[in-house]
């Protein structure tokens, strides 16, 4: 796992009085208890160790394995997913980690993000220029929606093929967000070359990386090709910058790495994407619908003459579409694209810096399902779940991962059943990170997502063992104490009409033990260290009443949330 340094734990005291106040939010007691423990904790050191090399050899569980704990259980779900009611644990137990992920494949869509903004009002004129409904239907989706691995899904693949809200200064940019997040929820269980086109050719990413409108060149003026998607879909969604070996590792050559594209490569490449512009001529063209419909080509604004992708000739016959065509399918026979996209895969679902072993067995299901299709998502996605590394809990110093914020609120809330009666799911841009979670979907400051996948901590443990670890580069003294300030207002009170259900817990609160027992197991356990310190300081706090038993499941699941044996997914 990767280990956070842990001080001596703050002084928690026995006398009831003073533990109630604790739980006082006017005295403002469960933040100045969680934030003492868990800044001081995440902030000490960023953990370390050596390259874990578990996993080297090829492990998959069994077809039939199935979790043998409620905490074995919750931890898949929090991989496959988000969380666990009990419910959850008890099917899963039952039915086994393939069946499950065979469900879940087949689970029905609910309602899309852009039919919820229409039914919501938000297609009116006044709101041409605004993003209004965009946070409350993507927060709708992640804390409600049953598909729970298409969900973790879209929010893995929405911070790889990164579009953000903040970068679409156009009409109808609600409606552009939700058609970009419609499109991964139908692609993302289909092939890889099916969603890299449905990533190039949405009127969000578009506009975001400046292809839509791109014109092809003008020797009068000296007009060229805008060269932005052309770099970033190398760049970011199918090869990289390196040569890679199947194992994630960059090859070399006299001692350094070797590039998978040139600067005249990235040039040649952006005449391919020219002449592409929204589809404003289908019907209802003069509405926002074209932004749920991929982008079309206008053969007069596209390059003319032959055009390149990587080391491939695209004849000067070949018109937009044909070119196109041509590139994506050039781009995804890449040999980098397995490791490439499944090692960013397994990170944002399993472990920040998996070992060669793990990637290169992903990769290879990557390049071939088994029946000969390559880029198989399913597939791939089953590879990375079900691996022997993803589904036995390190105890290595770089295994796991940090939970990241967005993660950590939803996998709360589906966890004590945060529902919206008015449909309103109005918890708002978090992108703050002083009062929030300083992330939030969909908001990411550039193409390079909230954290990069090659981030290593400076100055840590993690750093001198040269450990990856993205979600640390989100950890800092404001996203701390801004995230458990955040989480204790949810914790107390819940927002807006959105408020927990406790009526498990409170079943419990009388025995500390058994309630901080059953919190610890639907968030996928802690340690038993942690799992004591905590049900000794909830224990404290007086439980013979209705107010003081509601005090104990509050403290419980604070505590628990700001503890950094949770927030480490194991």
């Amino acid at each position: 796992m990767l280990t956070i340094a842990t001080p001596s734990a703050p002084h928690v005291s026995a006398a009831p009085g003073a533990a109630d106040r604790a739980l006082d939010p006017d005295h403002g007691g469960l933040s100045a208890v969680a934030a003492a423990a868990a800044a001081a904790a995440l902030l000490a050191a960023c953990g370390g160790g050596s390259e874990s090399d578990a996993g080297d050899t090829p492990n998959t569980v069994p077809h039939s394995a199935k979790p043998e704990t409620d905490a074995e259980a919750a931890r898949f779900l929090g991989q496959a997913g988000f969380a666990a009611v009990d419910t959850d644990l008890t099917s899963l137990k039952s039915i086994g980690y393939s069946r499950w992920l065979d469900q879940q494949f087949s689970a029905a869509r609910t309602t899309s993000h852009t039919d919820w903004l229409i039914a919501k009002g938000y297609g009116a004129e006044s709101y041409r220029y605004s993003l209004a409904g965009v946070d409350a239907t993507l927060w709708r989706k992640l804390i409600s929606s049953p598909d729970q691995l298409r969900q973790r899904v879209v929010l893995a693949l929405s911070e790889i093929f990164v579009v953000s809200m903040n970068g679409l200064p156009v009409a109808w940019p609600q409606f552009a967000t939700s058609g970009y997040v419609d499109m991964l929820e139908a692609r993302c269980f289909g092939t890889f070359r099916e969603l890299l086109e449905g990533v190039t050719l949405s009127p969000a990413m578009g506009v975001y990386l400046a292809m839509r409108g791109n014109r092809k060149e003008d020797t009068k003026t000296g007009r060229q090709p805008d060269e932005n998607y052309a770099r970033e879909v190398m760049q970011l969604f199918t090869i990289g910058l390196n040569q890679l070996n199947a194992d994630g590792s960059a090859k070399t050559s006299g001692g350094k790495t070797i590039d998978t594209y040139s600067l005249d490569q990235i040039t040649a490449l952006a005449r391919v994407f020219t002449g592409w512009d929204f589809d404003t001529a289908a019907p209802n063209g003069t509405d926002f619908s074209y932004m749920n419909r991929p982008m079309v080509n206008t053969a007069s604004r596209f390059s003319t003459g032959t055009k390149q992708v990587l080391d491939v000739s695209i004849p000067e016959s070949a018109d937009g579409p044909a070119a196109m065509k041509a590139a994506l399918d050039t781009l995804t026979a890449h040999p980098n694209v397995g490791p490439f996209i499944g090692r960013q895969l397994i990170q944002r679902l399993v472990a920040s810096n998996p070992s060669g072993g793990y990637v290169q067995r992903v990769a290879a299901v990557f390049d071939n399902n088994g029946q000969g299709v390559r880029g198989d998502m399913r597939a791939v996605i089953r590879a990375i779940l079900l691996d022997n590394e993803a589904r036995t809990a390190s105890t290595t110093p770089d295994g796991g991962k940090l939970r990241e914020p967005v993660q950590r609120l939803v996998q709360w809330t589906r966890s004590v059943g945060f529902t919206s009666p008015g449909d309103l799911w109005a918890i708002g841009d978090c992108s703050n990170p002083a009062t929030r979670l300083g992330q939030s979907p969909l908001r990411s400051g550039s193409v390079f997502n909230f954290f990069r996948p090659g981030y290593v901590p400076p100055n840590s443990e993690l750093g001198n063992n040269n450990v990856t670890a993205p979600e640390f580069q989100l950890c800092n003294e404001s996203t701390v104490a801004g995230y458990l300030n955040f989480m204790q207002t949810l914790v107390n009170s819940g927002i807006g009409d959105m408020k927990p259900d406790y009526t498990a817990d409170l079943a419990l609160a009388a025995d500390a033990t058994s309630l901080v027992q059953r919190q610890a197991n639907l968030l996928g356990g802690v340690s038993e260290t942690t799992l004591t310190l905590i049900t000794t300081a909830v224990g404290a706090i007086t439980g013979t009443t209705d107010a003081g038993k509601l005090n104990r499941v509050k403290a419980g699941w604070l505590l628990l949330l700001a503890s950094p044996d949770y927030q480490i997914q194991k």
